[in-house]
């Protein structure tokens, strides 16, 4: 992709993002974000076929870097050198709190399925490592389990977003008591 490629897609992802912060997703049209973005219908079609398009393509990059196997030090955050789960559960809070003014409005109709489809792939690899096996509850159902906890956390704080990462981190692992979340 050459940089005016890349400059106009940048802008389709700024517009979308604002637009996200101002409505839920199901309202937003390609009008929109185009007129947004100061691009032409060529251009947003030329990157994607689809406001749907538009969203996978979006959740992809979110959850590139939230989901990186190595945990680097960051501007807000340093989680290098720590390997637990409770760790990572962490870091991806910290990335998610940069999106957290767009999450309700990607958290509403259709958006809601094409984003916690990615997150809950992501969230299943995360927590594969972490789940025990048990005599009293099969691993597939503790690890379905954990998704979607997980998931659902994160679905209320972006309606409680004054809670800081590790304070979600911490209401999340104190929750279920035995469970076999591992810090």
């Amino acid at each position: 992709m050459d940089r005016r490629q890349r400059k106009s897609r940048q802008a389709i992802f700024r517009a979308f993002m604002e637009l996200l912060k101002e409505e839920s997703y199901p309202k937003i049209t390609v009008a929109q974000i185009i007129d947004r973005a100061d691009v032409g219908r060529t251009t947003f079609y030329t990157h994607f076929e689809t406001k749907d398009a538009l969203l996978e393509s979006f959740c992809a990059e979110i959850f590139e870097h939230v989901f990186s196997e190595e945990l680097d030090k960051e501007k807000t955050h340093d989680f290098s050198g720590e390997h637990g789960t409770k760790a990572r559960v962490t870091h991806i809070l910290y990335h998610l709190r940069e999106h957290i003014a767009y999450l309700p409005g990607i958290l509403s109709g259709d958006s809601d399925a094409v984003f916690m489809g990615y997150f809950k792939e992501r969230l299943s690899e995360l927590f594969a490592d972490s789940v025990r096996d048990s005599e009293a509850v099969p691993r597939d159902y503790l690890l379905n389990h954990l998704v979607n906890d997980f998931a659902e956390t994160v679905r209320w704080w972006a309606r409680h977003s004054e809670y800081t990462p590790e304070e979600i981190s911490a209401f999340f692992f104190a929750a279920a008591p035995g469970s076999g979340r591992e810090a």
